[in-house]
């Protein structure tokens, strides 16, 4: 995080940051202490191995035993998690999420629905469903871009209004996915997309999606 600092000290920016950290490797322990001593780190991410089988604790999945005696490390450094797996392991998620109610999670990418056929949606609905009943999980609604296919919100506005319908508007929050979301349309297309779908909400909800939500959720108002 040292290059962060140094840019953080010339620009202002970013206003806070999401760390990597590898929850079950042996030095965990130090490198969470490490990023919890810079005062803009509010969260670690780190892509769990996807299970064999459900149910299996594959090594560096969110069942592995070393791999959540790393993350029961974050929330006693005041540290949130920025989760990203395929819609078919939030099952695991659900449960790591009870099993750590004091840790706050971020589901990345709207829990990956890149399997836009009819029992792909299906699924991803079904999962989305099961861990939206951890109050402690929230959604960053962005990764929706699709290979080869331009971004557009009729492409998308299901998906967007149906996690809105399951995690409610005060446990979502728009993103851009940035730079790797160019590739499918402009920073001002796909936030013009997320405006023309939510175009019916209420201001204030607008504004939670926007900018508030994000700000409660990574304290970014005590940013230095």
């Amino acid at each position: 995080m040292d290059y962060i600092a140094a840019f953080r000290a010339k620009t202002g920016l970013p206003s806070v940051a999401v760390a990597q950290a590898w929850l079950d490797r042996t030095d965990v322990a130090a490198v969470l202490e490490s990023h919890a001593t810079r005062s803009f780190v509010r969260s670690v991410r780190h892509k769990p191995r996807a299970n064999a089988a459900a149910g299996e604790a594959t090594p560096g999945g969110m069942a592995d035993p070393r791999w959540r005696d790393g993350f029961a490390r974050l929330a006693p450094l005041g540290l949130r998690f920025d989760l990203q797996t395929p819609w078919w392991h939030l099952g695991e998620a659900w449960d790591l999420a009870m099993a750590f109610p004091d840790t706050t999670i971020i589901l990345n990418h709207a829990g990956l629905p890149a399997d836009r056929s009819p029992e792909g949606l299906a699924g991803w609905r079904a999962a989305m469903a099961c861990v939206s009943d951890a109050p402690n999980v929230l959604v960053k609604i962005s990764g929706l871009g699709q290979r080869g296919k331009p971004w557009t919100a009729e492409a998308n506005r299901a998906i967007v209004l149906a996690i809105i319908e399951l995690f409610g508007v005060e446990r979502c929050m728009f993103a851009s996915n940035f730079p790797v979301d160019s590739l499918c349309g402009s920073f001002g297309e796909i936030f013009g997309g997320f405006q023309a779908i939510v175009q019916d909400f209420t201001e204030a909800e607008q504004d939670a999606l926007f900018v508030d939500n994000a700000r409660r959720i990574y304290a970014i108002e005590d940013a230095t």
